[in-house]
């Protein structure tokens, strides 16, 4: 699925200059995370032009079409135009001239101004619109913030995810999103997660209803997003079923094709999820910092065993 954002929200978040007035950006959407220097066009050359990303003109094009005779430059700029552009960004402040505006006008293409440099601004836009052009899928589960990793918590419904979360937000940790999770794939190592807008900072706790997380516990305690680190799957206690007890063989479950540190964790009367969870955060950042656990109680036996 190919998602769109709308070019009033981009010329809002990067604080743009609207020097067309007079062009209805109102309908013009970018589905583009990548932008373009039209260098190569300004000298006439428009084999693979991509035209359907934001056409950035940094000091380098600005100064190039300075120096072309006015004939000239208006042709290069109309042929740009006419491409369907969605519209073009002139970064440093630069002039732009009446010429432009009237050519851009007629073509109903937008031009915006800046103040930021080229470089800074389109490692910016380039950035925001990787995450709200990023593929994602909603699924059931809470997402916490636990000692800074990001704790996805999913299991069938009624089994407990938003009690630990509410015993891990009373611990001090954050919720960033409970019974719905938006996950987004801004890269290939890297999941988003964050909250529908109905449902952000609220935790439904069967019997009691809907609680507002922000009012009762403070600001401190909710986060809008988190990246996804570890998932803990609560299951029901299985006698039959085997769990693993060390911990030496990494379980991994996948989305949108990146693939998670995952654990299952059996559900009985006594068992503290919320300090559960927060010992499998604490143990996965060890993990990541080069300290396994379960692989020093492994090297322990085997030496005693050579010792013997």
């Amino acid at each position: 699925m190919t998602y769109t954002v709308e070019l009033e929200k981009i010329v809002e978040k990067m604080e743009l200059e609207n020097c067309t007035p007079d062009v209805d950006i109102s309908n013009i959407v970018i589905s583009q995370s990548d932008v373009n220097r039209p260098a190569l066009q300004l000298t006439g050359y428009f084999d693979h032009f991509e035209s359907t990303r934001i056409q950035v003109i940094g000091y380098v094009e600005y100064s190039y079409m300075e120096k072309l005779d006015k004939l000239t430059a208006a042709k290069r700029i109309s042929k740009i135009l006419r491409a369907q552009i969605p519209c073009i960004v002139f970064c440093r402040n630069l002039e732009v001239s009446e010429e432009i505006i009237k050519l851009a006008t007629e073509a109903k293409v937008p031009i915006f101004r800046t103040a930021k440099t080229t470089s800074s601004f389109m490692a910016e836009v380039i950035r925001w619109l990787n995450v709200e052009l990023a593929p994602r899928i909603s699924i059931h589960g809470v997402l916490v913030d636990v000692f800074g990793e990001g704790l996805l918590i999913m299991g069938e419904s009624g089994i407990g995810k938003s009690e630990a979360a509410l015993e891990l937000i009373k611990r001090g940790h954050r919720l960033v999103t409970d019974d719905v999770v938006e996950i987004k794939k801004v890269s290939d190592d890297t999941l988003i997660g964050t909250a529908p807008d109905v449902t952000r900072h609220l935790i439904e706790l069967r019997g009691i209803g809907i609680i507002d997380v922000k009012t009762l516990f403070g600001v401190e305690s909710v986060k809008n997003t988190q990246s996804i680190d570890l998932v803990i799957k609560l299951e029901e206690w299985d006698r039959e079923k085997e769990y693993d007890r060390l911990g030496l063989e990494e379980k991994y479950t996948e989305f949108l094709g990146n693939k998670v540190v995952c654990h299952e964790i059996p559900i009985r009367p006594g068992r503290n999820l919320a300090i559960i969870c927060e010992s499998a955060a604490v143990n996965y950042r060890q993990k990541k910092m080069g300290y396994n656990a379960a692989q020093e109680l492994y090297d322990r036996v085997t030496n005693n065993l050579m010792k013997k």
